[in-house]
């Protein structure tokens, strides 16, 4: 087995400097001076880096301090570093040292990057605490110390149960608890009943007293979820952070959700209105190619139940495929034609007749209905069909439905139709008007239509 060879700084810099003044090849100086082109390439890395100090050798046994540690941690996530680069740039002499502190910092968080002292307990049990040099203690005064230890003990609990923060470490939690009831009992004592290093106690009183640097941003994020009522996620929280002029990566959108206890709220449900053929079937026309390139080109159709408590309420919308504007829609406790025609009778206002435009369904009765299809060709409009039972070739409008009963009906027990109704009118309002689309660019609907013309 090979001695593994150490170099000092002299002989790595000679060799660094034979190839920085081109006196020879990276693999002609390895060899001439029975070194590894590894440890050659290295070298000159570190050179270039750091001069002569990354020539250096690197301090092994080294004491690091928690804020370090944790700078590190942030700096690898932030900039996205690899552990090599880490090393590199904080000088650290093995990747192991910083993969033991992201799994204690993920564990324990903050008192898991402490440093922790040698030998035995600084933490003793209550009744051995007693100096040597002290006064013996008598049996009154021991009765008196003894029950006070056992009224803080009995009062801890109810302290921590109280905690709000899920996510707080251990130590943390007893941190927190030692500072509510200081005001009440020795801290001795109190380090004693939770078992608490006293160093480890000034290092969350004293942090406990920085400002959070996030706590604006907070604010705003949990300002912003409830007005969309739960439903944003992370993605399109930060655009909207990003709209107010604060600059911030969306992974650490997603950290602060996770810590404020915030998701967005998606159930998804398919709905399938096929019923048989009982009309003349169109062809697809669409064939799944779901994109228009202007406005009022391509449309969507379709009809959704809703069951509040036995009682129903179904909606048929009109989708325009260009921005997932809803064009025109209608309400009605029973799955009727006429609701069908109101709404084609909505839509066809905001259109000039022969406007070359396709619109798509799924084979649902009402699309088969002589009438309907007479309306649409008077319209000057092609119709179009998914085939048999496939929900996929209509999968706009199925998407759009998925979104208002996971955005809306399902965050909620309704107890009428009525209630419902108003809802899905104020919902498909917001819908249009103020819920942005990653797709769209960070815009609404009618945002991006209106952003259209103007281009």
């Amino acid at each position: 087995m090979e001695r593994k060879v150490k170099y000092n700084c002299e002989f790595k810099l000679r060799c660094v400097e034979e190839v920085m003044k081109r006196h020879n090849s990276v693999k002609g100086t390895a060899r001439a001076n029975k070194i590894a082109e590894s440890n050659l390439t290295c070298w000159i890395s570190r050179y270039n880096e750091f001069g002569i100090e990354g020539l250096l050798p690197r301090q092994k046994n080294k004491v690091y301090t928690a804020d370090f540690k944790l700078k590190v941690i942030q700096t690898i996530e932030n900039k996205s570093l690899s552990l090599d680069e880490a090393c590199l740039i904080f000088k650290i002499p093995a990747q192991s040292t910083i993969i033991s502190w992201q799994r204690k910092y993920a564990k324990d968080d903050l008192a898991g990057l402490e440093l922790k002292s040698r030998g035995r307990p600084a933490v003793m049990n209550f009744k051995r605490k007693q100096r040597k040099t002290d006064k013996p203690l008598t049996r009154e005064e021991e009765l008196l110390k003894e029950l006070e230890y056992l009224r803080a003990e009995n009062e801890i609990p109810k302290k921590v149960q109280r905690l709000s923060s899920s996510r707080a470490s251990q130590s943390k939690q007893k941190a927190q608890t030692i500072m509510e009831l200081r005001h009440k009992y020795d801290l001795d004592l109190l380090l004693n009943c939770m078992n608490m290093v006293r160093s480890t106690y000034y290092y969350y009183e004293k942090k406990g007293q920085v400002i959070d640097k996030y706590q604006e941003i907070k604010d705003l994020i949990k300002q912003i979820y409830n007005y969309h009522k739960g439903r944003l996620g992370y993605r399109r929280i930060t655009l909207l952070l990003k709209k107010e002029g604060i600059l911030i990566n969306h992974k650490t959108v997603l950290r602060l959700m996770k810590f404020l206890g915030l998701k967005s709220l998606i159930r998804i449900k398919k709905y399938r209105s096929y019923k048989g053929e009982q009309g003349k079937i169109a062809p697809n026309l669409l064939q799944r190619n779901f994109k228009a390139d202007i406005p009022n080109q391509k449309w969507a159709t379709d009809v959704t139940e809703f069951n509040v408590s036995g009682n129903k309420l179904y909606l048929s919308p009109i989708i325009d495929l260009f921005n997932g504007e809803i064009i025109s829609y209608e309400l009605s406790q029973r799955p009727v034609f006429n609701q069908v025609l109101n709404m084609l009778e909505k839509a066809f206002k905001k259109i000039p007749d022969n406007t070359n435009l396709t619109l798509h369904s799924d084979q649902g009765w009402q699309y088969q209905m002589t009438q309907y299809q007479h309306l649409l060709k008077k319209k000057g409009i092609m119709q179009s069909m998914s085939r048999k039972g496939n929900c996929l070739d209509n999968a706009i409008i199925e998407n759009f439905f998925g979104i208002l009963k996971s955005e809306l009906f399902y965050l909620k027990k309704y107890t009428s139709i009525n209630q419902l109704k108003q809802e899905i009118i104020e919902y498909i309002n917001y819908y249009n008007n103020d819920r942005i689309k990653l797709n769209l660019k960070g815009m609404s609907p009618i945002q991006y239509r209106a952003h259209y013309y103007k281009t």
